[in-house]
């Protein structure tokens, strides 16, 4: 664990901390993340029979809606715990969705065992895009260059991109999400964001990269507006008493399913980012977000929380071998990647982004002249 400063400050109820530069704590010691969890779950989460009676509501409203297609909803599989239960979950209620999967290229073995079995024991049917190696290894060099906490970002962007213009070209109007409260609701702007921000991705290639991004699935600000008249983006597990132990068990008995070992661990990308580079980088933990959504959620203990923290997220020599593929695999010498990791740090707003744009008065004011002449309020990117 590293060295703790001088101003060092730890919430009182979770394990979120200053390595998150934006934390905000209250006059009880309690990060502003745990009053996001308990607001969300009072507006976002429906639990016991309510949960139940909307869900069932819910499910019948998008089968018929669906009748005369050949799915009634997208999907967007990795083969993680989250993401499996949803298809799941959605053969459970009687849906027929069509399941997407974006291969770029770092998926574990077990992954691709995983998706395949799940799937074919739900009789789901499986749509993969296997994204073009070449432009999308400049693109997450371009991310590492940028020196910015976020390289994930390319390859959210486009599993989000890939499931609206599934759900637009095969003619349904909902897409069912993996996002949850219960194990999810400490995220962090200051560690990942720009997940919907084209501007922000193509900014960042365009300063660094050198392969034409051709093929690469995306969506700019006017493509994503339109998806959202006409597509509803369903966060189904907030319907249900999720509990992520529990739906791990589920997945096991029922699919086959095996476990990663920590959240994400199905791709080796994610696994190497997360554990390697942001903690020895940039002193962020993404486990501190799991880990606090589950202290909230009660599947924990934050003295389980903190004991875990002290451990590595998986076995060092495991990171070192991570490394050395990674870096063969992005065509870089272990040179270049150690001048990657000393890089100065800069952020999201270092550079041009669809968020930045929303931020100049210039646009702020003619969104509100615009508004006031069309009536009503600003929306929001």
């Amino acid at each position: 664990m590293s060295e703790q400063k001088p101003d060092y400050r730890i919430c009182g109820r979770c394990v979120m901390d200053t390595s998150d530069p934006e934390i905000v704590f209250d006059v009880m010691g309690i990060c502003r993340h745990c009053h996001g969890f308990d607001e969300q779950v009072r507006t976002a989460v429906r639990s016991g029979e309510d949960g139940r009676r909307a869900l069932s509501k819910l499910a019948e409203k998008i089968r018929r809606d669906g009748r005369g297609r050949d799915y009634d909803c997208i999907i967007g599989v990795s083969g993680g715990v989250d993401s499996t239960y949803v298809a799941w979950l959605a053969r459970n209620l009687n849906l027929r969705p069509l399941a997407v999967h974006l291969d770029n290229g770092w998926n574990s073995e077990l992954a691709t065992t995983n998706i395949a079995r799940a799937l074919r024991t739900l009789g789901i049917d499986l749509q993969t895009h296997v994204i073009n190696w070449l432009e999308f290894r400049d693109l997450q060099l371009s991310f590492l260059k940028a020196s910015t906490p976020d390289a994930e970002i390319p390859t959210d962007h486009a599993i989000i991109a890939l499931m609206y213009s599934a759900a637009v070209r095969v003619g349904v109007r909902y897409v069912l999400t993996g996002y949850n409260v219960p194990t999810e609701s400490h995220m962090t702007n200051a560690w990942s964001q720009g997940y919907y921000d084209w501007h922000y991705i193509r900014s960042v290639h365009r300063q660094f990269g050198s392969v034409p991004l051709r093929t690469f699935p995306h969506m700019n600000l006017w493509t994503y507006r339109r998806y959202l008249r006409k597509i509803s983006s369903v966060d189904v597990l907030n319907y249900v008493d999720y509990v992520k132990a529990e739906a791990i068990r589920t997945l096991e008995t029922e699919l086959s399913w095996k476990y990663y070992g920590g959240k994400h661990f199905e791709s080796i990308y994610t696994r190497f980012y997360q554990a390697y580079i942001l903690r020895r980088k940039w002193g962020f933990d993404k486990r501190r977000c799991h880990l606090s959504s589950l202290i909230c959620s009660g599947e924990m203990t934050r003295e389980q929380a903190l004991a875990e923290l002290q451990e590595e997220p998986y076995p060092l020599e495991k990171q070192l071998e991570d490394r050395a593929y990674v870096t063969k695999k992005l065509g870089i010498t272990d040179e270049e990647f150690e001048t990657i990791m000393q890089l100065p740090k800069k952020t999201y707003w270092y550079y041009p982004s669809y968020g930045k744009l929303y931020r100049n008065p210039f646009f702020r004011t003619v969104r509100r002249l615009r508004h006031s002449l069309l009536g009503g309020a600003p929306t929001t990117a």
